[in-house]
């Protein structure tokens, strides 16, 4: 995280109202940063933000749907306005669209870089100026493994990402010109609703999802306070990238180094996730959700 500076430290989270958001917002809470919760779904995140506030911490929710930039500014500006101050924007917000893009539609490439992409880039039009005017911050970017990994059943997901990444790779060195840093978070598997498709994403064919539940945790999905505690580790040691679980930062180099790794690597989800749709298909089930790393 940004070197203290006198004062009570604030946050915003985007997507805070559940999974890696929600999280977020606690750790910070118990770390004594007040945090702003925005999120589509505000009852939610009214819920987790008197959590916080109940365990002592300073948490406030608003409504805001990232793919609105002039609503974006007027939440950071009623923050800056309310703290004095924004230490930290955390843009993470993101939904993910499930199937081979053979099976694709327009509004899935639509909805998905809305939110993923210009979402980010919404944010950062709002909170980085703040932050080059103060001389200090810390602007976290979520992307994910699927920014460096190809992985089929998720390519507008992972075109996302790849694109969160190189923003926030290229941002990080403009910023640190201005005092202000810039990471990019890019989990694995991770215990959240987005695996299921969470509220606003989906996934486009008929699935078991009991039997996607257990497929899903052979992953070893990580618990996101855990990932939380993580990262807020991380980003007290200015990390560029942060990659959790651990285990996949070995993927990571191996694909760095090989990139003929990284293509094996995508044929063989290729195979297991048209093998399992298939195969749910068959013995039939309800219409499930999901989303790749």
């Amino acid at each position: 995280m940004s070197e203290p500076r006198p004062g009570r430290r604030s946050a915003l989270v985007t997507g805070g109202a559940s999974g890696i958001g929600r999280a977020l917002a606690e750790a910070l809470g118990r770390r004594g940063v007040a945090v702003t919760l925005a999120d589509r779904q505000l009852d939610l995140a009214a819920q987790v933000a008197e959590g916080i506030r109940a365990s002592g911490g300073a948490a406030t929710a608003v409504e805001l749907d990232v793919r609105d930039a002039a609503r974006f500014r007027t939440v950071v500006e009623e923050l800056v306005t309310r703290e004095g101050r924004l230490d930290y924007l955390f843009n993470n917000a993101g939904i993910g669209v499930s199937a081979e893009i053979k099976d694709y539609e327009l509004e899935d490439w639509d909805d998905v870089l809305d939110v993923n992409l210009r979402g980010v880039a919404y944010g950062i039009q709002a909170a980085y100026p703040v932050m080059v005017r103060q001389g200090f911050g810390h602007v976290v970017n979520t992307a994910s493994m699927a920014g460096f990994l190809p992985v089929p059943f998720a390519g507008s997901y992972a075109a996302s990402k790849h694109a969160v990444v190189g923003l926030s790779r290229t941002l990080r060195i403009e910023a640190e010109t201005h005092g202000v840093r810039v990471s990019a978070l890019c989990p694995g598997f991770i215990r959240t609703p987005i695996l299921e498709g969470g509220r606003y994403g989906r996934l486009k064919y008929r699935v078991d999802p009991a039997r996607l539940q257990r497929e899903l945790e052979r992953a070893r999905p990580m618990d996101p306070s855990l990932l939380a505690e993580r990262v807020l580790h991380a980003l007290d040691r200015n990390r560029a990238i942060i990659v959790e679980p651990r285990r996949w930062r070995v993927l990571w180099l191996l694909d760095r180094l090989f990139p003929a790794f990284g293509h094996a690597f995508g044929r063989m989800l290729l195979r297991r996730s048209r093998r399992l749709v298939a195969q749910m298909q068959r013995t039939g089930g309800g219409t499930g959700g999901g989303a790749a790393p």
